[in-house]
């Protein structure tokens, strides 16, 4: 078996001035041209995953684990101990990202053709102006934007927010990055928008063999574009296995309860939905135990001692939960 392209292993994110732990012993892996779903609701550390990953976490945030992203031919980098000059390099060559919201992602007084140009000069320095342009207009032409030409030269205002989010893509893979974080890029689009922006993905994933971790809190969405699923609560890592597996065999308690809460064709419209009693710990006052212990039926004693080992509970799917129990029909 082939070593992982993206390889974290127990990473842990906490501000020092809030005293909050926002990513506790996270490990997963991503293989090469695989897409991973990461899951869960707002709050639950995704995006700060992603923000560690690329190396941006504002200065008060105290990492620790591993990050190993290994490219073909070459040996495998920790992006949490490599110099800020080597994160640098990699951002857009080995990993890049799409963030949540293009409006404030995009320079609103730059055009949207030098944003691209920009990206693809910041690792190409001998390439002119104008050949940066031409790599910028090819980019938008591969993200499908209408007349490349002339809406390389419009500003983001002008732009629908379909559009900008095809720009905030074209200035991901402009530089044939191995790896792309997509944060949230279907948010705050209408639903056809959304499945035309899905359907841009995974065409430029078959394109570009491109891996993908694919954050998002909607699981109709990741069940679309995702092979496997990986499902965060307050901070932790709870489950992770193959999309059939999530969807149709979930061991963890929290993932039964989201699936049980999300309506289907055979939901009967008579009955209210199901829904999950508690709340979401806060992050500055963490249980020792699992975050998931006191809203969840099936706890035992020593589930508030500690946090539960991620476990393998079959092939390739893991929980991490002492109390594995085939779900109900």
């Amino acid at each position: 078996m082939s070593a992982p392209l993206l390889d974290v292993r127990h990473l842990t994110v906490q501000f020092a001035d809030a005293g909050s732990v926002a990513v506790r012993d996270l490990s997963f892996s991503i293989a090469p041209a695989e897409v991973l779903g990461l899951v869960g609701e707002s709050g639950s550390g995704k995006s700060v995953t992603s923000l560690a990953l690329m190396g941006l976490l504002p200065p008060q945030a105290r990492t620790s684990g591993t990050i190993l992203l290994t490219s073909p031919g070459q040996p495998s980098v920790d992006l949490l101990a490599t110099s800020k000059k080597n994160l640098q390099a990699l951002r857009g060559l080995g990993i890049a990202m799409i963030f949540q919201e293009p409006m404030t992602a995009l320079n609103p007084v730059m055009r949207v053709g030098d944003q691209v140009a920009e990206a693809v000069l910041a690792h190409d320095t001998k390439l002119s102006k104008h050949g940066a342009g031409q790599r910028a207009i090819e980019a938008l032409r591969e993200v499908a934007l209408p007349d490349p030409e002339r809406s390389s030269r419009d500003y983001p205002h002008q732009l629908s927010g379909g559009m900008r989010q095809r720009v905030m893509i074209a200035m991901a893979i402009v530089n044939r990055p191995q790896l792309l974080i997509a944060d949230e890029p279907t948010t705050a689009l209408d639903v056809t928008i959304q499945a035309q922006i899905l359907e841009l993905l995974q065409d430029l994933r078959a394109k570009f063999s491109l891996a993908m971790l694919f954050i998002s809190h909607d699981l109709a969405v990741v069940s679309k574009v995702a092979d496997r699923v990986a499902v965060m609560y307050a901070g932790t890592l709870v489950e992770v296995a193959a999309k059939k597996d999530i969807f149709h065999s979930p061991m963890h308690p929290y993932t039964r309860g989201l699936l049980r809460a999300v309506p289907t064709l055979r939901t009967d419209r008579k009955q209210p939905l199901s829904t999950m009693e508690g709340a979401v710990p806060p992050l500055h006052a963490l249980p020792p135990g699992c975050p998931f212990e006191p809203r969840c039926e099936l706890r035992i004693s020593t589930c508030a001692q500690s946090l539960p080992p991620l476990a393998e509970i079959s092939e390739q799917h893991w929980s991490r939960c002492p109390v594995v129990a085939p779900p109900s029909s």
